[in-house]
């Protein structure tokens, strides 16, 4: 086993079956954004078929599919940095004005949280 090292960033929500073709560009863009800023990794993954254990925190659909992303960083300092300077990107503001008039999912359904790596092989 490694020494541990880094923090994640991880996102778990649901986006309608209809909006996912459109959520896919979104998140292929941001994926370059927060790359161009230094993230070590990042992924998204979408659900093929409805989980067995859910929170209730998240009602989830048949009409939906489950949506879950990993962004690494070195540190939580570093992943402060990043978002920092990802917060000012034309693209990025852009992106969050057009999600803004016209939503893809609903992001008070979104869990998300940041993790400090301790295990890692």
């Amino acid at each position: 086993m490694k020494k541990a090292k880094g923090y994640v960033d991880v996102y778990l929500f649901p986006v309608p079956k209809k909006n996912f073709p459109a959520y896919k560009k979104i998140a292929a863009a941001f994926a370059k954004i927060i790359e161009g800023y230094g993230a070590l990794e990042y992924r998204e993954f979408v659900s093929d078929g409805k989980p067995d254990m859910l929170p209730k925190t998240i009602p989830y659909r048949s009409n939906e599919v489950l949506v879950s992303a990993l962004a690494v960083f070195k540190s939580k300092a570093h992943r402060n940095q990043v978002f920092k300077k990802i917060m000012f990107d034309e693209k990025m503001t852009a992106m969050m004005k057009e999600m803004e008039k016209k939503p893809i999912f609903d992001m008070k359904k979104m869990l998300f949280g940041g993790f400090k790596t301790f295990i890692e092989i």
